[in-house]
């Protein structure tokens, strides 16, 4: 059925428009034909790559195809590094902003971490025969060596807490 229009007539109250009983009859029966057909109505979804709508049942679904997420729809804290330079004193990572971090410690350092959320994993990579410190950081493997590379892996246990290892080539 065609969506049904209420004739309201050109002004108020000249008498051309439909009857009230009669507007009524297409209020319902328009509301009939939306409530009893969510099928038919989802036939309007298009889209491409995984998006697929059921006719019988109007379940909208949704699927990623392999390989359809690529390296340059990645946001940016995803695929970027932070190149640090020499640095010492107190230092900040923005885990929302890069990937990886590098850096060569010229004195003892601390490397404080903002933006994090659950879950997310950053390198860290780090040379210079230095202290180095990261805040609220616990230390689950490796041991730093600060006269080779060091890759420092740090895992964000709660926005605020961090588990880190710390690796290095092996020759």
């Amino acid at each position: 059925m065609a969506q049904q229009t209420i004739n309201i007539g050109s002004v108020a109250n000249d008498g051309t428009g439909d009857p009230l009983r009669n507007a009524f009859a297409k209020v319902n029966e328009n509301f009939t034909e939306l409530y009893s057909d969510d099928a038919g109505d989802v036939n309007s979804v298009t889209g491409s790559g995984g998006l697929t709508a059921s006719p019988t049942t109007g379940a909208v679904v949704v699927s990623l195809n392999d390989d359809s997420i690529t390296q340059d729809k990645l946001a940016n804290e995803f695929k970027t590094t932070d190149a640090k330079g020499s640095v010492s004193g107190a230092q900040t990572l923005d885990f929302g902003a890069n990937q990886v971090f590098t850096a060569t410690i010229t004195a003892s350092t601390t490397f404080g971490i903002t933006n994090a959320e659950i879950g997310m994993v950053k390198d860290l990579y780090v040379t210079g025969d230095f202290d180095l410190i990261i805040t609220n950081g616990k230390k689950v493997a490796g041991t730093y060596n600060g006269t080779v590379t060091n890759l420092i892996q740090i895992v964000a246990q709660t926005p605020t807490s961090f588990w880190y290892s710390v690796s290095q080539e092996q020759v």
